[in-house]
């Protein structure tokens, strides 16, 4: 299974990514709301800037028409953050009025691990673009997500191999009321992921996000943590999915999930990626899959390595 991958998809819409300097010319251009435009530079000895190629692009677009940006890599990611891009995006919103996503950080690991993509505070791009229904972020170095007030957003994912606890807690406080869809990767403290099952608490009790159906906290090291809790987490009975994919989630907090409130309800449960022994993945079949519930339970890349006397279990994304 691929962690990471650029993005294919952005506001339902294909990304295409606008030609560089060498092509422009050569491939005709989509019409300008038919596509998601991911625009790039090269993380390593770039002949151009990010924010050369979004000047190009702006020339060469109707942007009044453009409804969703993906931003993929920027000349030294792992050593320089997004600041100029954000200055250049705020700058350019009264020409993106129809802009409805907005994605940065569309990186894989060729151009940028996860975890060396140097980020910056998006706080700006939400408070410049409030008709945005999706955004999204990858990397969490350096990455600042200020509590903020967004009436029409309905879509947050953040990919991080480490999430700061100052991250997980602002979105915690962070007023989404249109929000269905949350997506955290909290990733491994080996990468700076150093929240704790308190932080996310506010996310499971759900009076911030009324509007909450689909929820995912993954690629966690506390998956046990936080699959025991959601057990009796307010939250989920109002949730269509649920995800707790891609941690170190073991029998501990798989039987707690299991033997909590029924999730019966819920159209799919997502839990690859994980440490689940053969009966008690049973017994998740046994009892959610003749109530409708598509599973997920494929084991996929997780492995355990013993060493020093101890059991070693990794998350899907760290560095």
């Amino acid at each position: 299974m691929s962690y990471a991958a650029h993005l294919t998809e952005s506001y339902g819409l294909p990304v295409f990514t606008f030609p560089g300097p060498d092509d422009e010319g050569s491939t005709p251009l989509p019409e300008p709301d038919a596509v998601a435009w991911r625009l790039v530079s090269d993380a390593y000895d770039a002949d151009e800037s990010w924010t050369e190629a979004f000047a190009r692009f702006t020339a060469a677009v109707d942007t009044t028409r453009v409804r969703a940006i993906v931003v993929g890599a920027w000349e030294d990611a792992y050593d320089s953050g997004p600041g100029g891009i954000i200055d250049a995006l705020v700058a350019a919103r009264d020409g993106l009025p129809a802009l409805r996503a907005l994605f940065l950080g569309d990186m894989e690991s060729e151009e940028c691990e996860i975890s060396w993509i140097n980020q910056g505070d998006v706080g700006p791009l939400l408070d410049a673009f409030q008709d945005l229904e999706e955004f999204g972020v990858r990397g969490g170095t350096d990455l600042v997500f200020p509590p903020v007030t967004h009436g029409r957003l309905r879509s947050l994912t953040v990919e991080t191999g480490g999430m700061p606890v100052r991250v997980v807690r602002n979105i915690a406080a962070s007023a989404l009321p249109a929000l269905e869809r949350l997506d955290l990767w909290l990733g491994t403290s080996e990468y700076g992921g150093d929240s704790e099952l308190t932080d996310v608490e506010p996310i499971l009790a759900g009076d911030r996000l009324p509007s909450l159906r689909h929820l995912a906290l993954r690629n966690s090291d506390i998956q046990d943590e936080i699959a025991t809790a959601m057990a009796s987490a307010p939250v989920v009975a109002r949730l269509e999915t649920l995800d707790l994919s891609m941690g170190v989630l073991t029998d501990e907090g798989g039987a707690a999930l299991l033997g909590g409130q029924p999730l019966t309800h819920l159209k799919k449960l997502d839990l690859h990626h994980n440490y689940l022994s053969a009966p008690l993945q049973q017994r998740f079949r046994d009892t959610l899959e003749g109530a409708g519930v598509t599973l997920d339970l494929d084991r996929g890349r997780a492995h355990e390595d013993e060493w020093d006397g101890r059991t070693w279990r990794f998350v899907a994304v760290g560095e």
